[in-house]
Order: structure tokens, then C-alpha cells, then sequence
């Protein structure tokens, strides 16, 4: 069984939706400094905030985003594959709320919390190398910009020590070609 199949699907969209955002709230109570700790619990305190601009329509930068063809040009572009040797499997990517993805050779899985389309997409998101049930939450708020797209990027909850790296492969395996991709 793969690390996408191991995500909860008994738990309905608005509880799925409930969780996500008391769990995305419950980050913004720690600084990004470090670790926070509190009686004996640690808590990542990690975070990314990016804002890549496209100059593609919201349609657009979306259907990049949660279509598994496109987002596979956008996988090919980036070379990483090549590089890192994680996998040939292709992306997989499902359109509907609590749906799975599988990409980058199956080496970044999850599931939709939220999508809505050309505005927002909300995902329970993980690299394969992390300790099962650890999750991240990945949101792209899609604003118009300028006659094309600004994605207001958030990323919270992923291992401290992952930050730098994670905020890099960001830019260097997303944002860079999708620029290309939707050139």
C-alpha cells in the first residue's frame, strides 16, 4: 500500500475541511523562529510564504496545478526526476475534494482538502522520505495580478529541519517551470 492510501477516507469533506484549518490556524500560534515548546510537546514552528506571478490566466495556473498531464510537463521541465532518481511513475491526480495526487515519480503524495476551482487549492501533502502520518498543508490562493496570476503560497506544519529545502524545491521544481510551462 502507498503512503496516499494510507490517508484517512472515512472522514467527510467538512470534517476534512474542519480539521485543515484548525490545524493551519493552530501553526499561526508559533513563531517561525524554531521550535516551540510547551509542556513537554514540540511543535514544528516552521513555515513558507511565497507569492510566485504568472502570466497566465487563473484557469490556467490551476488546471497546471490539478491536472495530471499538464503537471507532469511541468515535473519534465523541472528535470528533477532525472536528478534525483526518485521514480518514473507519472502523476497521478485526482480533480474531486478528498481525492489523492501522487507526483514527482510518486516521491509527494496527499489529498485535496479544498478546491476550488481558479480561486484556491488546499492539500494534505507529504514527501515519501518522512515519518508515516506526517502530513504538511500546502495552499495556493489564486489572485489576478497585473492580466495574469499571482499564487499566494502557505505551507505549514512539515518538519522544522525540511524548511530551507522544501522553500527551495518550491521554487526550483514549481514555480520555475510552471513560468516556463505556461510561457
Amino acid at each position: 500500500m502507498s503512503d496516499h492510501e494510507n490517508v484517512p477516507t472515512s472522514t467527510n469533506r467538512r470534517q476534512m475541511i474542519i480539521g485543515a484549518a484548525a490545524a493551519f490556524g493552530g501553526m499561526a500560534l508559533f513563531s517561525t523562529d524554531g521550535l516551540a515548546a510547551e509542556e513537554g510537546a514540540v511543535r514544528a514552528a516552521a513555515s513558507i510564504h511565497q507569492e510566485p506571478v504568472f502570466k497566465a490566466s487563473r484557469k490556467r495556473v490551476y488546471d497546471a496545478l490539478t491536472e495530471a498531464g499538464q503537471f507532469q510537463k511541468i515535473i519534465d521541465i523541472s528535470g528533477v526526476l532525472k536528478s534525483m532518481k526518485i521514480g518514473t511513475k507519472p502523476a497521478e491526480i485526482s480533480r474531486e475534494v478528498g481525492g489523492t495526487f501522487t507526483i514527482f515519480g510518486g516521491y509527494i503524495v496527499g489529498r485535496h482538502i479544498e478546491l476550488v476551482p481558479e480561486v484556491r487549492i488546499v492539500q494534505a501533502w507529504r514527501v515519501g522520505n518522512w515519518d508515516p502520518g506526517v502530513y504538511s498543508l500546502a495552499r495556493f490562493e489564486l489572485k489576478e495580478h497585473d492580466g495574469g496570476t499571482r499564487i499566494v503560497f502557505d505551507h505549514t506544519g512539515f518538519p522544522s529541519a525540511e524548511a530551507q529545502h522544501l522553500a527551495d524545491g518550491w521554487t526550483e521544481h514549481y514555480w520555475e517551470p510552471m513560468t516556463k510551462y505556461l510561457a
